[in-house]
């Protein structure tokens, strides 16, 4: 058995897509795994051209298909390879998109990942919270499960226009900087410190009075609260656990 191991980028595993797809029993991976007994390790660096041969087979088939690929491989699964893998073979196999063949297993379990990216992107549109800097830049942290920042910012820049932010992912330790006119995405230490303004800190005290004030005690409804506010998104609410960072 053949192990194709990846650096984790696209490209890099549309290369290995190029011998694995006709490698019928073999691994693709970007992680640390237990290697299986007997297996060829394959490391894999990214070559251009057999990453876009492979690309423009698949737009051959369908259009869409980079486009759920990527998706798939942005997911926090560590079979996330072995997913797009078996849903490029499906399509190369038909010659056509197979998008509507929900009863293929190998077809089904990549729609399934490429939903939960795309519902949770979806998501955090609303779920996110910015808090305002003391140098006027607003702050936004959070941890998604998958690999999401930069789908969200679209959004954000079309919603705050000219407004200074930072949408930082701590989990992944990279932040997206906007000055208005420019963004790019960076590296960032394992802990950030950003001071709020004295309006925020204002603002969040003021919040958790109203959140506290309009709280029945006697009636709890944390169950109506989890359905609409999953709970691995509230260490980033004010009214929940305080400064989240």
């Amino acid at each position: 058995m053949n192990v194709y191991v990846t650096d984790g980028s696209e490209n890099c595993f549309y290369t290995a897509v190029f011998s694995a797809c006709t490698d019928k029993d073999c691994l693709v991976v970007s992680r640390s795994f237990q290697v299986p007994l007997g297996a060829e390790i394959v490391c894999v660096q990214t070559e251009e051209e057999k990453s876009s041969r492979v690309k423009n087979k698949l737009l051959r088939y369908d259009r869409q298909s980079l486009s759920d690929v990527g998706l798939i491989l942005r997911s926090c699964l560590s079979c996330r390879e072995m997913t797009a893998l078996r849903y490029i073979r499906r399509i190369v196999q038909e010659r056509a998109p197979v998008r509507d063949r929900r009863a293929d297993a190998d077809v089904a379990a990549a729609l399934d990942v490429r939903g939960k990216v795309t519902l949770e992107t979806h998501r955090l549109k609303g779920f996110l919270r910015f808090m305002e800097g003391a140098n006027g830049v607003w702050y936004a942290p959070f941890s998604p499960d998958n690999d999401v920042l930069d789908l969200l910012l679209p959004h954000f820049l079309r919603r705050l226009g000219e407004q200074p932010f930072v949408i930082h992912d701590v989990s992944r330790r990279k932040a997206a900087l906007w000055n208005g006119k420019d963004c790019v995405i960076v590296q960032t230490d394992e802990k950030v410190d950003v001071p709020l303004s004295p309006d925020e800190e204002n603002f969040q005290s003021l919040w958790k009075q109203y959140y506290q004030s309009v709280n029945i005690v006697q009636r709890p409804h944390e169950k109506q609260m989890k359905g609409y506010m999953p709970v691995r998104y509230w260490k980033f609410l004010p009214e929940k656990n305080g400064r989240p960072f």
